[in-house]
């Protein structure tokens, strides 16, 4: 026996390395999991945001008794345990190990999944049995689930069990199976869902089951934790809503009746305990998630949301969800960390008739107290951001418009970057929105000139004591939020961001090139370079850089900005641009980006011919003209001066015209001269295809031109060889510069707002066998 607690003794410190060791004794012990983990959570912005005195109130609840494993059943799973390590066990038979190991649980499942080290083993054969032995087990421990979803180790294993059961309904024949056991579970969690919504290890278990009846992966972090650089992106309108994809993240099929008994049998039960849950950080976690699942369901979210807002049931008519009495409460408790996190998946998810009843009878004439909240003015941005008509912009100008300068000046830069982006996508109040930010940042007796640089060093300009003496701070990073600000600025149509273009193209040559280095600067110059301002505006800025492209295009962030220039310039700067980078070419192609640079801008074409390179410049400026000329909106077409092509921002089609270019940029690699003929770009459906206008080839004006075409089909046919020779190579240098702006992007916008949960820690174990104890286990 002495041996035996030994080895077992042995075991346990082994297990304790991947998991925290338990402060308390095992043994008989009380559950108090519904502690709080952390006093604090940050903010979209990296801040901290306090908890208050009710943000992790506990659910009164009887304490649940953790009976302790006999001592045979130790020994027996000590033994199990020795043989999954092993490796001489058949992969055929470990599923008939797994399952028959999983039987001996029947009785004792609640003791077994919560022991602090059996618990691993249990994952173990959870993992590797096969899903009849899986239901089995969940089934006959289907009333204690809950309990064990809120034990320290139970959840571990509960996870385990659902992440299980969505690997097997890939197969067809199993879903009947497993929705009825799913089902068994859902009605334990229903009989009292408060505790574990409230519950630290709960409330994690119940979004994962969320997720697998909704049919979605269960570790999604688009319905479990969503990055908050990500939901910024969104609000600025850099990137598409990712709840309007929702279909597109489903992984197998799911159960959505399910998923709508359990919601609204877990509201409706835990009706009495709406403020608890209102405020309460982990349970805000699982109603988000709910939410989130529910997009595209609009009567169950007018059932589910009113519940959400506390009001009764009865009153929320279809004309009459928000009740006028909840409406100081709704104000109170939107200043809390837990309720303004729910707040805003409300504001996002809400069918327009929510919508408007909380725009106007929560929000309007508190929008600016709301905004001056270090919670609240999460809530106005995601109000702002889900704005559905130009009546609510016109609204929210005549409260925050005139408050720009008072915004900024505490911090809420956010709101008024999402004010900006809302305005760009609704085309409501552009101009009047420009005008305020700069009337914010300067004054009208100054001069336009200090907008973009104030702007980019917003925490310097607004801290600063001698505001009117404020100058360019030297090595100082420019300001993110500023920066994002900028970008959606020149998003907008030119004629209403004129002392913006004024402003950056006045800028000195080294604020440019510093500018040029920093992330976010650097973003701000190719937004510019990518708005519709004019074509002699543009080339005023790209000048400013001349003599440090070379530079710049080593650096990680101007690399791109280098590009950016090219695609704006005529052919005299593009051959300046490639004749700096021909200089550093060496180091360039060492640099991760530099590769698909070089490509991308043919400088080794331009050192060996530079004759034919700028030909072939000029034949694609020509092309871009004529494109922009016949499909280009007027804007487009009065931008295109001196022969200086612009790549216009469009709103309307931008993937088609890229596409577009890319196409012409193809046709025309090979030409040797700009003697390609004028050319127009005919629409086929939702193909492009760039054709000769003019003759075409027939057989008589081939005969009479034979020997100039068979020349230049000789050189094609000798470019395109090189080309299929260095295809696979360049294609893989296009992707590692493809995943490096990628990365830069999301670096970039992480920056911007820091993450609001940390990623939890995987706790798994690697898979063994052990023959010694395989012969026990077969007998």
């Amino acid at each position: 026996m002495a041996g035996e607690d030994n080895s077992y003794d042995k075991y346990r410190r082994k297990s304790s390395m991947s998991r925290k060791a338990m402060k308390k004794c095992p043994g008989f012990d009380v559950d108090h999991s519904t502690e709080s983990l952390s006093s604090s959570v940050p903010d979209r912005t990296g801040k901290t945001r306090k908890f208050s005195k009710h943000q992790n109130a506990s659910v009164p609840q009887t304490p649940f008794v953790r009976k302790q494993v006999d001592p045979e059943t130790a020994k027996y799973f000590l033994e199990i345990a020795n043989v999954i390590e092993g490796t001489e066990v058949d992969l055929e038979e470990r599923p008939v190990i797994c399952g028959n190991a999983l039987e001996e649980t029947r009785g004792k499942e609640v003791e077994v999944a919560t022991d602090y080290i059996i618990s691993h083993t249990l994952q173990t054969l959870i993992e590797g049995c096969d899903v009849d032995h899986l239901c089995v087990f969940l089934r006959s421990c289907a009333k204690d689930f809950p309990h064990i979803a809120m034990d320290r180790s139970g959840s571990h294993v509960a996870e385990t069990a659902l992440k299980s059961l969505a690997v097997h309904l890939q197969d067809v024949e199993t879903q009947s199976l497993i929705e009825e056991t799913l089902t068994m579970i859902c009605q334990a969690i229903v009989i009292n869902p408060v505790d574990v919504m409230c519950n630290c290890y709960g409330s994690h278990v119940l979004r994962s089951l969320l997720c697998l009846c909704k049919g979605v992966t269960l570790d999604s972090s688009e319905f479990h934790v969503t990055k908050s650089s990500t939901v910024l992106a969104e609000r600025l309108n850099f990137k598409p809503s990712r709840l309007d994809g929702n279909d597109s993240l489903r992984l197998q099929q799911g159960f959505p009746d399910l998923l709508k008994f359990l919601v609204s049998e877990m509201l409706n039960c835990a009706r009495k305990d709406i403020e608890t849950l209102q405020v309460n950080q982990y349970s805000s976690l699982v109603l988000q998630t709910a939410l989130k699942l529910l997009v595209g369901h609009e009567q169950d979210l007018l059932h589910i949301i009113p519940i959400l807002l506390g009001c009764n049931k009865e009153n929320a008519v279809e004309v009459n969800y928000v009740e006028v009495t909840a409406v100081r409460n709704l104000l109170s408790l939107m200043k809390e960390t837990a309720y303004s996190h729910l707040m805003e998946v409300i504001l996002e998810v809400a069918p327009e008739t929510i919508y408007n009843e909380l725009f106007t009878k929560v929000f309007r004439n508190s929008l600016f107290e709301m905004s001056s909240h270090h919670c609240g003015n999460f809530v106005v941005q995601a109000l702002v951001s889900h704005a559905r008509c130009q009546d609510h912009m016109e609204l929210i100008w005549e409260e925050l418009g005139p408050k720009f300068k008072d915004l900024l000046g505490m911090g809420k830069s956010g709101v008024v970057a999402s004010l900006i982006a809302a305005s760009q996508r609704l085309h409501s109040h552009e101009h009047k929105y420009c005008q305020a930010l700069a009337a914010a940042v300067c004054s009208a007796n100054e001069s336009p000139t200090v907008i973009v640089p104030r702007i980019l060093f917003f925490e310097s300009y607004l801290f600063c004591k001698d505001k009117s003496n404020w100058n360019w701070p030297k090595g100082v990073k420019m300001h993110v939020m500023g920066s994002l600000i900028l970008q959606s600025v020149f998003r907008l149509p030119s004629e209403f961001i004129q002392p913006y273009i004024t402003s950056i193209t006045s800028m000195e040559a080294d604020h440019v090139l510093e500018a040029s280095k920093d992330s976010g600067g650097a973003r701000v110059i190719e937004a510019c370079l990518s708005s519709n301002a004019s074509a002699k505006q543009k080339r005023k800025l790209v000048v400013k850089l001349q003599g440090h492209f070379g530079e710049l295009s080593v650096h990680p962030s101007g690399s791109f900005t280098v590009e950016k220039c090219f695609n704006v310039s005529n052919v005299s700067l593009k051959e300046a641009i490639v004749s700096e980078l021909l200089a550093v070419q060496t180091e360039l192609s060492k640099t991760k980006h530099g590769p698909l640079l070089l490509r991308k801008l043919d400088v080794d074409g331009f050192a060996k011919r530079p004759d034919q390179w700028k030909l072939r410049q000029a034949s694609k400026q020509s092309a871009y003209k004529e494109f922009y000329a016949t499909f280009g909106s007027k804007e487009t077409k009065s931008s295109i001066n001196d022969s200086f092509i612009v790549e216009t921002h469009h709103t309307s089609q931008p993937e088609k015209l890229k596409e577009i270019r890319r196409e012409i940029d193809a046709c025309l690699a090979s030409a040797t001269a700009p003697s390609l003929g004028s050319q127009y770009l005919a629409h086929e459906g939702s193909t492009t295809k760039l054709r000769m206008s003019g003759h075409r080839r027939c057989p008589e004006r081939a005969e009479q031109h034979g020997e100039k075409f068979t020349r230049n089909a000789v050189d094609d046919d000798v470019l395109k060889s090189k080309n299929k020779k260095h295809k696979k190579k360049n294609g893989a240098t296009e992707n590692a510069a493809a995943r490096s702006k990628t990365a830069d992007d999301d670096v970039y916008h992480q920056k911007a707002a820091q993450s609001v949960d940390k990623k939890e820690k995987k706790r798994r174990r690697k898979d063994g066998l052990s023959e010694s104890s395989l012969k026990k286990l077969k007998a």
